[in-house]
């Protein structure tokens, strides 16, 4: 017997033995809010089948045709224990790699029948006032670059390892470029700079940073005499970074919650394959679903006075390596 059941049995035992004490009926039904008629049918059903009787029951019985099959209400329980997906998302997920069309209100009867509409980590958010958001529109005019702290248990010695996860993220595209380092220094600034140059398949004319101690004079000159433009945001306006600091919560949830550290090779080797399957695979929510390789490939060919030459460089680089 669940609550629910155990808490109607008490609300309409509570009514019936008051109006059973003060031996008025019509006192106890103005009282509780109930009328005389119902007070009357819970006394029938409670003499005849006992307290089983007071459990409210639905108004129309329940039609099991109506619900999605039982293996795909597996794959849909298995995709949020495991990856903790929203609805949308795993909604998107049975579409594109299993062929099943469930709708989102379809996913959350599942989720709401076993007992896991609420993930772990849900909690109520504080409302925050909604900003303007914004697009470049030619892939490598704006990078926006920052770096995601990562706190790791060496399973050998239990002693926490901290990394830091320099990020790239082209605003156009929504491509991502990433790397770990043991330290957080310009220097190792610099080094992500050269390596997202040699990545990205298009030239990088503006990067985007905060104000961090690793953004400072050393790395500015750098992009400078690279040719690339350095701006910074707006000192307490991470918003500002907001496709970066974004994607920081989907590797927190996605991918850093799901794996296990066990050296740097190895956590390497996992964000490489991470940043594949997000480039090349993952139905993006501010894509309305659709994966980067799709949404950047139509986009460019859309952009007036751009060479095809473009979109297969683009392509190429967001297409996985065979």
């Amino acid at each position: 017997m669940n609550t629910k059941a155990i808490a109607d049995i008490r609300r309409k035992l509570k009514v019936l033995d008051y109006g059973k004490e003060i031996g008025n009926v019509s006192k106890a039904c103005r009282r509780f809010g109930v009328s005389r008629q119902t007070y009357y049918k819970w006394k029938r059903d409670y003499e005849r089948d006992g307290e089983r009787a007071l459990i409210n029951s639905k108004p129309c019985p329940q039609n099991p045709k109506i619900r999605v099959p039982g293996h795909v209400e597996e794959l849909i329980i298995y995709l949020r224990t495991n990856y903790y997906l929203g609805q949308l998302r795993i909604s998107w997920y049975l579409k594109r790699y299993h062929d099943i069309k469930v709708s989102a209100s379809g996913v959350y009867s599942v989720l709401k029948r076993n007992g896991l509409n609420k993930l772990p980590q849900h909690q109520r958010k504080r409302s925050m006032e909604p900003f303007k958001r914004y697009e470049k529109q030619v892939p490598g005019h704006r990078i926006q670059v920052d770096v995601k702290f990562l706190y790791f248990t060496d399973w050998l010695t239990r002693n926490e390892v901290k990394r830091y996860q320099y990020t790239a993220i082209d605003d156009a595209t929504r491509a991502r470029a990433l790397y770990i380092y043991d330290e957080h220094t310009q220097k190792n600034a610099i080094d992500f700079v050269d390596r997202i140059r040699s990545k990205f398949p298009f030239r990088i004319h503006t990067i985007q940073t905060d104000n961090g101690h690793e953004f400072q004079a050393l790395f500015h000159w750098h992009c400078e005499d690279l040719g690339i433009n350095h701006v910074y945001i707006k000192k307490a306006s991470p918003h500002l970074n907001g496709k970066v600091e974004r994607s920081h919560l989907t590797d927190q949830q996605e991918f850093y919650q799901l794996v296990e550290y066990t050296d740097d090779i190895d956590i390497l080797k996992k964000l490489d394959e991470w940043e594949t399957f997000y480039n090349c695979h993952r139905p993006n929510a501010a894509l309305k679903g659709k994966h980067l390789m799709k949404y950047s490939e139509k986009n460019l060919l859309l952009l007036k006075g751009r060479r095809l030459k473009m979109v297969r460089k683009v392509h190429s680089f967001l297409s996985p390596m065979p």
